[in-house]
């Protein structure tokens, strides 16, 4: 009975190439979150900085953020239109501050 991470593959699938399929969709899956955690930590610490009213923390970390939204678009992981989106409010709430 072979196991990775927590999946049972004897009870789930009696196919040799499926069962392979199982651990590489995991390995992906897990590769996944990651992108998508760090795009959602550095969306919030954009976020923070507007709200601390600090414009330069604010343009640092939005071209963290930036970097990470295209990022999350290259792998598939978000739609273009969702970072352009983001983008977009960020940037538009980084330029009343300055004002």
């Amino acid at each position: 009975m072979a196991t990775f991470t927590g999946l049972n593959l004897h009870n789930m699938a009696n196919i040799k190439s499926q069962k392979k399929r199982i651990i590489t969709n995991e390995k992906r899956r897990q590769a996944n979150v990651s992108v998508r955690t760090s795009m959602r930590t550095a969306i919030k610490a954009v976020e923070a900085a507007i709200a601390a009213k600090d414009h330069a923390a604010a343009v640092e970390a939005y071209n963290v953020a930036n970097k990470r939204l295209d990022k999350a678009v290259s792998k598939g992981i978000v739609h273009k239109n969702f970072a352009a989106r983001n983008k977009s409010r960020l940037s538009k709430h980084i330029n009343e501050l300055q004002d």
